[in-house]
Order: C-alpha cells, then sequence, then structure tokens
C-alpha cells in the first residue's frame, strides 16, 4: 500500500505537538513535533529556479518528481507508518504545492488566540531566565514589549505563521485545510480527534487522553527553551492569570478572524 502523507501547520504554542502526540498513539500513523523538510522543500524550490544557471534542463515535472522525492526519502524504510504527518509552520504557504504532489493530502492548522500564544512564550522566557532563547536568536536583553514586538511582526515566529495561516484559509486550496483550534483540542480531545479522522478519512481510533507520551528534551534544551515542546500527560484545562502587561494583551485579543463565520467565505472547516 502507497504510503499516505497529511500535513500538520499552524501557529506555535497552539497544540500543533499535543496533536502529533495523540495521533502517534495509532500503530498506523507517524507524527512528530516540527522537522526539516518545510526548509528543505523552500531550499530545493529555489534551487531549482531560474538562479540555476543549469535550469533551462529542468522540466516541471522533473521539479515535482524531485520535490515529492524529499518526502518519500526522508520518511524511508525506518519509518513503517502507513500515514506520515508532516508538521512544519511553512505548509500552509504550500496549499497548492502540496495539493499537486499529495492530492489526496490533507492539512490541519492549529490555531488559537494570539494573545494566550505570546503569552505562553513569554512564560516560558521568564521561566528559563538563565538560558537565553533561540526564538530570540539567544539574545538575553529586552522587554516583554520587545519580545512581542518581535513575535508579532511578519517575520517573526507569532507573525509569519499567522499570516501564513491567512494565505491558507483565503486561498483557493481550502478543500484540504481544517483549521483546529487549542481550545477544542484541550478541553474536548475526544471530538477534536473524531473531527481529524473524518478530515482525512481515516477509520476511528480509541486514542487514551489520560496518558500522552513526548519528549523533545535534548531539542529543546539546545534552543535554550526547556520545556517548548512539553506534553502533559493527561490532556485537562488549566486555567491561569497571563503573564502579559494588559496592554500586551489587548493588542492580540482580536486577532481570532477564524472565530466569525462572515471572514470565513470558503467555509473552512473550523473545529
Amino acid at each position: 500500500m502507497e504510503r499516505r502523507f497529511h500535513f500538520i501547520s499552524g501557529l506555535p504554542r497552539s497544540g500543533s505537538t499535543l496533536l502529533s502526540a495523540i495521533l502517534s498513539q495509532n500503530p498506523r500513523f507517524h507524527a512528530g513535533m516540527s522537522g526539516p523538510l518545510g526548509g528543505a522543500f523552500n531550499t530545493l524550490l529555489g534551487d531549482l529556479s531560474g538562479r540555476n544557471e543549469y535550469s533551462v534542463f529542468i522540466t516541471d515535472e522533473q521539479r515535482k518528481r524531485m520535490l515529492k522525492g524529499l518526502f518519500d526519502t526522508y520518511y524511508g524504510p525506518e519509518y513503517d507508518a502507513q500515514v506520515v504527518f508532516d508538521t512544519n509552520r511553512a505548509w500552509c504557504t504550500r496549499m497548492h504545492h502540496l495539493k499537486e504532489l499529495f492530492p489526496q493530502s490533507k492539512v490541519i492548522a492549529c490555531v488559537r488566540h494570539v494573545s494566550w500564544i505570546i503569552d505562553s512564550v513569554e512564560q516560558l522566557v521568564r521561566k528559563n531566565t538563565f538560558q537565553p532563547s533561540s526564538i530570540f536568536n539567544y539574545q538575553p536583553g529586552g522587554t516583554v514589549y520587545s519580545r512581542a514586538e518581535g513575535l508579532a511582526n511578519g517575520d517573526g515566529m507569532v507573525g509569519y505563521a499567522y499570516n501564513a495561516v491567512k494565505e491558507a484559509f483565503y486561498g483557493h486550496d481550502t478543500a484540504n485545510l481544517m483549521l483546529l483550534r487549542y481550545e477544542t483540542l484541550t478541553s474536548d480531545p475526544a471530538r477534536a480527534m473524531a473531527a481529524v479522522y473524518d478530515f482525512i478519512g481515516e477509520p476511528a481510533y480509541t486514542h487514551d487522553f489520560d496518558n500522552i507520551s513526548y519528549h523533545a528534551d535534548e531539542f529543546d534544551l539546545r534552543a535554550g527553551t526547556p520545556g517548548l515542546h512539553t506534553v502533559r500527560k493527561k490532556i485537562a484545562v488549566r486555567e491561569r492569570t497571563s503573564v502579559l502587561p494588559p496592554d500586551v494583551f489587548r493588542r492580540f485579543e482580536n486577532d481570532a478572524f477564524w472565530l466569525d463565520p462572515t471572514l470565513n467565505p470558503r467555509q473552512v472547516r473550523v473545529v
């Protein structure tokens, strides 16, 4: 049976690692944290462009085969899963490419109130106060205001991903796109996963939401951000007070465009 590929994308700190940890309980599936294929895809796409003096010898069909080959090569025989979910925030900017390469593939974009994403990053920074984070290029200076600004700008970790989700949401390939809210995944994981399985067309699987397992401690430590990909064993909503100043929190509180049906002209599925 030919291996099937799906993609996890969306906003950071919005449940993509948690979703991958849940999916990985299914022995037919492989899913993990963000990996190198998104960057490799963009690099190869650029190297096959007109900036390569030999690009006159490369056809679009060859480009497609080479790009598709990245996935077949990376997920080699050591991965025995029938269904692979690759995670990268860049996939929301590659909806048409993915549709051409993998016509049956689906993209699940994880989303969350932006204020709480900024809050989550700031909480990590304060928790690891003696370890400057790769999120801010290991720079130890700045304030909560400059950090929020850096995250939210177009090249920032949050701003780039947010714009990528909007590009996919308002693009022409939305039939293969679903937005999964962090709030739904944590408060009603059974409903969230039922929607995921329905969306990707796979038979239902009974997941254990009280026994989730995922570890990326070595990666997180190297990034200067221990806990970046920590997934708690039991899924539950944990209420707390934001660590952000009120004006910073309010700046982003109306950015959840996916909650307004009038802003969803293509009827993208939002769970």
